[in-house]
């Protein structure tokens, strides 16, 4: 049977201890409506719950749970159980809530995200190993400092890694000491071409998306491809922090602070540009109204959160993103340039060669080795 996630936004009246009850009464007429309780997560300061349970369907957990108590969940999706693990750290109750009359858990499913992407920004020829050796290095290391700092590896792809921290202290030290291997890493071979992005976000597992902790992830995400910076941090990872240590964090730290504005602005721009990077007629004034701001406004912001003023925005994403269809080797360099937004293929060579040092027709050929080629997405 599937396994699925609820979530139930709770009233400041009901505590760990009610919670615990109603997981009880859930289990003792679970099987009337074919589910099988696994555990839940609580967290009081933010009055959410989460119950992991196996079951048909959506259905059958909105009766269980109306019969049972009452309270029927605001928001259920389908998960995976690895992925959750990954995440949250179990799929059952914990052993040491078992002595508890009612298994009482108070275990928030609050999480810091991160995201760390490890960029070469031009391509690497059969005959030159030294990205892989390195790259290989640094991987080894990674996971040293994860187990240091409690991070859980989510998921990782070459370069780029997708971690879970329950504490946001143990978060932004960890980046931090990412951030200072990759400076020797760098030291070693190319340091113009490679880049470090490193974003931090919040999240619960369970929002209005479809997919697990897809918010949070999706803005550490966008952080990493489009925020000028290494290390940046979303406005509640500092809020939090802050909140934790004495020593507070600023900009001065070689840190990219957003404020909730930035992430309002850069969600509205996101929004847009992955619906219509493509579009061969898109312009930059088109950009003005889903950004919400005039057309100075929109390239003052641009050029303070990105780097790059909008027209180059445009083509630096559009060029990410025919890097990946080359990657595929499933269309050509002709039919790449179209699919990608570019008015001739003549015009994106020219581009690309800017970009990335070789045309595409160079990348395409067997010198380069597909493997240890930058994943931009």
């Amino acid at each position: 049977m599937p396994i699925y996630m609820d979530r139930h936004d709770i009233s400041e009246a009901v505590n760990a201890e009610h919670v615990a009850r109603m997981h009880q009464d859930d289990l003792e007429i679970q099987d009337r409506f074919g589910c099988r309780g696994l555990t839940y997560w609580f967290d009081e300061k933010r009055q959410t719950a989460f119950c992991l349970i196996e079951a048909p369907d959506e259905k059958a957990i909105r009766e269980m749970h109306h019969h049972a108590h009452g309270q029927v969940p605001h928001r259920v999706i389908e998960v995976e159980p690895d992925v959750v693990e990954s995440f949250l750290g179990r799929i059952e109750d914990p052993k040491k809530a078992q002595d508890d009359g009612f298994n009482i858990i108070r275990d928030p499913a609050f999480r810091i995200i991160t995201v760390v992407d490890v960029k070469l920004l031009s391509l690497v020829p059969y005959d030159s190993d030294w990205f892989g050796r390195s790259l290989g290095r640094f991987n080894l290391t990674v996971p040293v400092i994860l187990k240091e700092y409690d991070g859980k590896l989510v998921k990782q792809n070459s370069g780029r890694y997708l971690i879970s921290f329950t504490s946001v202290s143990n978060a932004v030290n960890a980046a931090r000491e990412i951030r200072k291997l990759f400076a020797g890493f760098r030291y070693e071979i190319h340091p113009e071409n490679l880049h470090l992005k490193i974003g931090l976000s919040t999240g619960v597992p369970v929002t209005e998306k479809n997919l697990i902790f897809e918010e949070a992830i999706k803005l550490a995400e966008r952080m990493t491809r489009i925020v000028t910076g290494e290390l940046i941090l979303s406005a509640e990872v500092r809020e939090l922090y802050n909140s934790e240590n004495p020593e507070q964090l600023t900009a001065a730290d070689n840190l990219f602070l957003l404020t909730p504005a930035d992430e309002e602005w850069i969600t509205r721009l996101m929004d847009y540009t992955e619906t219509h990077w493509n579009d061969i007629e898109l312009k930059v004034d088109d950009f003005n109204k889903p950004a919400g701001c005039s057309k100075s406004q929109l390239y003052r912001r641009m050029i303070a959160l990105t780097g790059k003023p909008p027209i180059t925005f445009i083509k630096y994403y559009r060029l990410d993103e025919a890097l990946v269809l080359l990657q595929k080797k499933t269309i050509n360099v002709t039919e790449v340039a179209y699919e990608t937004g570019f008015s001739s293929p003549s015009y994106f060579t020219k581009c690309f060669q800017k970009r990335f040092g070789y045309s595409p027709s160079n990348y395409l050929s067997p010198v380069f080795n597909p493997e240890l080629q930058p994943v931009y997405n």
